[in-house]
């Protein structure tokens, strides 16, 4: 494959269509779509508009904005313009995002035009020089770049730059910023490329968010070394997905993405029968699912497996057996090893932490580091946390995850955090939250609670105080009160035991 350039976007950019003409995003409105040549001239009045805003290469741009052609291509144009590119979640609270700008701090803050007047006020205080706005449909103070001539320059960047941040939730609470080097971010893509069989005419169906390194990253750069036209669908309406598929040949997914497309009566070979390929993460896949979806379809899912710090790390083969429940061997160039508690390498089929090595590891956290030592070996291989086993031949089976996070829905979730919110209410003593089997999530957010002496605690009220301090895809789908938590011996709270007792409480009816 060659030294890619050092700047991302300048391999994007060297692997453009040779007919300039060539429609990249799709929308369903045609005075939105993008082709090609524009995302030259745009990215380039993009990058003079931040160059005039003194956005400069290193600076961060936080962007908590929703999924649109021109959200894409500010994307692009910080990548272009040698800045750090810093997506949120669009379900962030104003509480959550104010942690973010104090932490990222930023050169400029894009949201949404309705949610202006309350970020401001934090970015006001974290020191943020500016503040823009950009809708779904493309409307906002962003558009101003419009005026501006294009400047067809790229950043010289080195290898290690960076070129995003994506937050990951800490189990102490704090928000991790894994600093991803365009090195990192075009090694991955590249051999995504290349062991999923991108070809030319492939069409990508992307159903994905953009604040993701599912959506973000794995979809859209892999379409962009393609030269592929990108289909672009928010949110997610299985009905209407089924429908586009007649004119697409890749699909990326997460596990709810199948259980809904499952449900949807118009889902059959003949609607898939110009798709290529399958792809699901973010979440582990249920073998049910697999096997359901391979008999209805004639398709077989191909699983993957990955995490914000490395991109993508394991793949089911293209061509071979795709194993339900398997997330398959490491991918080219990624060393995968298991180990125990004292970082010795198991035995084959004996589970342990997984750790892994190769050009698509971040290359730390941000200001962090101290917590970046404690999570690399000193051979380089980085913990990443999961527990796994590892075949004969190579292939990784997820069986669990260190530290309880819970992964709801594509989101990973950690305990610590809304634990923390709910102990913060009153009449709450002490909380425990877990994961729990979940038939369209995978798995359901559950806070088990003990209430304070002489306190009343309903579930409705507990959920209903968290809608301004949590993301919706973290609030507790169920909250039960009792009167003590299990402990072991230590006084530790035995999570394992409320799982069991709790085990089906989304899958029964």
């Amino acid at each position: 494959m060659g030294v890619p350039p050092p700047n991302l976007y300048a391999l994007f950019q060297a692997r453009f269509p040779r007919e300039k003409s060539a429609l990249f995003l799709e929308v369903d409105d045609p005075a939105g779509h993008v082709r090609y040549d524009a995302v030259e001239t745009e990215t380039g009045r993009l990058q003079a508009w931040l160059a005039e805003l003194g956005v400069a290469k290193g600076d961060r741009v936080l962007v908590q904005v929703e999924k649109s052609p021109l959200a894409i291509l500010l994307y692009l144009a910080c990548l272009r313009r040698g800045a750090i590119y810093v997506p949120l979640n669009t379900a962030y609270t104003t509480a959550e995002v104010a942690y973010f700008l104090d932490d990222a701090a930023p050169r400029m803050l894009v949201c949404d035009p309705p949610r202006e007047a309350a970020l401001a006020p934090g970015a006001a205080r974290a020191g943020v020089t500016h503040v823009r706005t950009l809708g779904a449909d493309g409307a906002g103070s962003v558009v101003d770049y419009r005026r501006c001539a294009p400047d067809r320059t790229v950043a010289a960047c080195d290898t290690d730059d960076t070129a995003a941040i994506l937050y990951t939730s800490g189990t102490t609470g704090r928000s991790k910023g894994a600093m991803l080097s365009h090195a990192n971010l075009a090694a991955n893509a590249l051999t995504l490329h290349h062991v999923w069989r991108w070809a030319p005419g492939d069409v990508l169906l992307h159903a994905l968010p953009i604040f993701h390194a599912h959506g973000l990253f794995v979809a859209l750069h892999c379409a962009l070394l393609n030269g592929s036209r990108v289909r672009l669908v928010s949110g997610f309406d299985a009905a209407r997905v089924v429908a586009l598929m007649r004119d697409a040949t890749v699909f990326m997914g997460v596990p709810t993405h199948y259980t809904r497309l499952l449900a949807e009566p118009t889902l059959d070979t003949a609607a898939c029968g110009g798709m290529r390929l399958f792809l699901s993460g973010s979440a582990p896949l249920l073998a049910s699912t697999h096997r359901a979806f391979t008999a209805r379809t004639g398709h077989e899912i191909l699983e993957r497996y990955g995490m914000t710090e490395a991109g993508m790390i394991t793949s089911n083969p293209y061509d071979g057996p795709r194993v339900p429940g398997c997330v398959g061997p490491g991918l080219p160039g990624v060393d995968a090893r298991v180990v125990d508690d004292q970082g010795r390498e198991c035995p084959r089929g004996e589970a342990g932490t997984l750790e892994i090595r190769g050009p698509n590891v971040f290359t730390g956290y941000w200001r962090m580091p101290e917590r970046t030592a404690e999570e690399f070996r000193s051979d380089g291989f980085f913990i990443t946390g999961d527990l796994a086993t590892m075949a004969d031949d190579g292939r990784v089976t997820l069986v669990g995850r260190a530290k309880d996070l819970i992964i709801s829905g594509g989101f990973n979730v950690y305990p610590k955090e809304i634990e923390t919110a709910l102990d913060a209410l009153p009449g709450v003593r002490e909380s425990a939250v877990i994961g729990l089997p979940h038939p369209d999530f995978g798995e359901g957010v559950t806070a088990v609670v003990v209430p304070e002496a002489g306190a009343h605690l309903v579930e409705e009220v507990l959920i209903a105080a968290l809608a301004d301090t949590l993301a919706r895809f973290k609030q507790p789908k169920r909250v039960f009160v009792v009167t003590e938590l299990p402990r072991n011996a230590m006084g530790k709270v035995q999570k394992a035991a409320l799982r069991t007792q709790l085990a089906d409480t989304f899958t029964v009816s």
